[in-house]
């Protein structure tokens, strides 16, 4: 039976959505034709189409009777986690040429490493990059020759955009195919220990380079459960992925068997066949919702209260803050990964997994069943797991049981009753706060307001013994207007010793922490930003802020008219908006929409 409160809630988003799902559909019914749509090229068009391919494509190509999928394909050999993705598009076109299908790259879209690009310029590109690449999937599709989408794509900002992109082409059945993450290496706790260590001068560089290389250490996607990882549950929880695709490891013949699969399952989920399965009848407000309670459920990204409100309004869904934290007052937290345990996600795998997550919280009512996916109606599919056999992929009942339940827990027997993740809202605006890593003695700060522009200014905080007292360190101008609205992290590890130290500590601030989102309480996406004139701008030193994640209350404890006569404070130094590129986003920077509706251009 469904939870009363999920009813009510996937309710309200339903009616307030009404307007604008009906206008999508909409849409989305208009761009429908009766077989093709390369049916309806010129013979010009559909001969530079297929001009690349072998005479047997070109032949069912223009024949028009077969499913020619599109492959849209998020590759690059630097980023670990895409690496694999170099071999798929072979592996998918044979596998549709044996069901009689043909399959075509459609195009390719940038994919850049949040971890190559922590604390530097290139970071400023890394949150519009997201709508760059659905930009990039839009023009991939654009050419009317595919009858499905296969999209290739693992990390951050990456499934996000492929996904916003996709769903503009919601007549399609559109499925995603990950690379799976890499086994594991340092441990997530000695990792941490080590770049504390660091932090406090105790180690050099070499001793922190050699633990570093020993955590990320070969092709696949990195083994702590941020956003990428996050972004692989959320797939599975949408029917996006075919059955138990999220967490297998590269280069192994179940991950080469899980591909072909998805590529054949496109075949059979197109217009042409019996199971048309299009992307918009996917992709509702149920699929959102069960998204949302599965990240919550699991401790995920931060990042996804803004990426999936973006994704959301793509299909016509309106979302915000208040459904995440609802949400989550109902969903209990199951899954203890790091930075929310010390288990990576192959010891999550291993314990039960994308399989039994879903199966629990189905069982708690949870989760809406009533779903399509592209594997069939119902999301009962994905309680279930893959196994080699002599035919290739076979499913079997995934587990009943956690392997680990110092990993994974049942939905009657969670790590905490709720899924951590909060609203806070007062005379600072509104944001959001993980606290599913954060100890219970941590959760309600009240202390000095310490004032900074950027990570390098608190950074030589610290390092001159300037922070000895109780702080809320205030990060300011970090808004996605301001400068695309970086992740900060190389404030953790500062943040971390202080409250080691027995200091009460918090961060409130504009910009982003994302999946890494740790011990110290941290109030961010703080909206409006302060170069949006948002009141963060007239905090000074040494105001008294409260951080309440109990109550949810975030407030700067100044008297009343002493606030109201308080002036905006500008940029000590104007932030630089050229080199690495950043010039060429201005556009972006002055357009973008607040992070409660997504941080989108859209």
């Amino acid at each position: 039976m469904t939870h009363p409160a999920l009813q009510d809630i996937t309710a309200r988003i339903i009616e307030r959505s009404s307007n604008s799902r009906r206008a999508y559909l909409g849409r989305i019914a208009g761009m429908r034709a009766d077989g093709p749509l390369r049916g309806s090229l010129s013979c010009s068009n559909l001969a530079h189409g297929f001009a690349a391919c072998d005479g047997s494509d070109k032949q069912a190509l223009r024949l028009v009777e077969a499913a020619n999928i599109g492959i849209v394909n998020a590759y690059n050999d630097m980023l670990s986690a895409h690496q694999p993705l170099a071999d798929y598009p072979e592996i998918i076109k044979r596998a549709a040429h044996a069901v009689g299908c043909t399959a075509q790259v459609a195009g390719g879209v940038p994919a850049m490493c949040d971890g190559v690009t922590q604390g530097q310029a290139g970071m400023e590109l890394s949150l519009f990059s997201r709508d760059i690449i659905a930009a990039a999937t839009a023009i991939a599709l654009s050419h009317n020759m595919f009858d499905g989408a296969l999209c290739l794509g693992v990390c951050d900002k990456i499934v996000p955009g492929l996904l916003i992109g996709a769903l503009s082409f919601g007549h399609l059945p559109v499925i995603f195919a990950p690379a799976g993450p890499m086994p594991s290496g340092l441990g997530n706790r000695e990792k941490a220990a080590v770049r504390q260590q660091f932090a406090e001068g105790k180690i050099g560089e070499e001793a922190l380079l050699d633990a570093e290389a020993a955590s990320y250490h070969s092709p696949g996607t990195c083994t702590f459960y941020g956003t990428a990882n996050s972004n692989q549950m959320l797939m599975e929880a949408m029917g996006l992925h075919i059955p138990g695709a999220a967490f297998e490891h590269p280069g192994t013949p179940m991950r080469e068997q899980l591909t072909s699969a998805a590529a054949q399952r496109l075949c059979k989920i197109t217009a042409l066949g019996k199971e048309y399965t299009p992307m918009a009848e996917v992709v509702d407000e149920k699929c959102i919702v069960n998204a949302l309670v599965t990240l919550l459920a699991t401790g995920g990204s931060t990042n996804h209260s803004i990426h999936w409100i973006a994704i959301a309004r793509a299909a016509g869904v309106v979302i915000d803050w208040q459904d995440y934290n609802d949400l989550s007052a109902i969903t209990p937290l199951v899954a203890r990964v790091y930075p929310n345990g010390s288990a990576d996600v192959n010891h999550f795998h291993a314990a039960g997994g994308t399989a039994f997550v879903i199966r629990t919280l189905l069982q708690a009512g949870l989760l809406h069943e009533d779903v399509k996916t592209v594997w069939g109606q119902g999301l009962g599919h994905y309680t279930r797991v893959p196994q080699l056999g002599a035919a290739g992929v076979e499913y079997v009942d995934g587990p009943a049981a956690s392997a680990d339940t110092a990993i994974l827990r049942p939905a009657d027997q969670p790590f905490a009753g709720e899924g951590g993740l909060r609203l806070l809202s007062g005379n600072l605006g509104r944001c959001i706060i993980k606290t599913s890593a954060v100890a219970p003695k941590h959760r309600v700060v009240e202390a000095p307001a310490r004032v900074f522009e950027d990570q390098e200014e608190l950074k030589h905080a610290f390092e001159a013994g300037e922070l000895t007292g109780d702080v809320v360190a205030v990060v300011r101008f970090q808004g996605p207007r301001a400068n695309g609205m970086p992740e900060l992290h190389k404030l953790t590890p500062y943040l971390g010793i202080l409250q080691d130290r027995g200091l009460q500590v918090a961060l409130v601030t504009d910009g982003r922490m994302s999946g890494a989102s740790g011990k110290v309480p941290a109030a961010i996406h703080l909206t409006p930003e302060a170069l949006a004139d948002g009141p963060i701008g007239k905090v000074r030193n040494g105001d008294i802020i409260r951080v309440d994640a109990v109550s949810g209350e975030l407030s700067v404890l100044v008297p009343s008219d002493e606030w109201q006569k308080r002036r905006q404070a500008t940029r000590k130094s104007q932030h630089s908006a050229y080199g690495t590129g950043r010039e060429l986003f201005a556009h972006m920077r002055q357009a973008v929409s607040e992070a409660e509706a997504g941080a989108t251009i859209f």
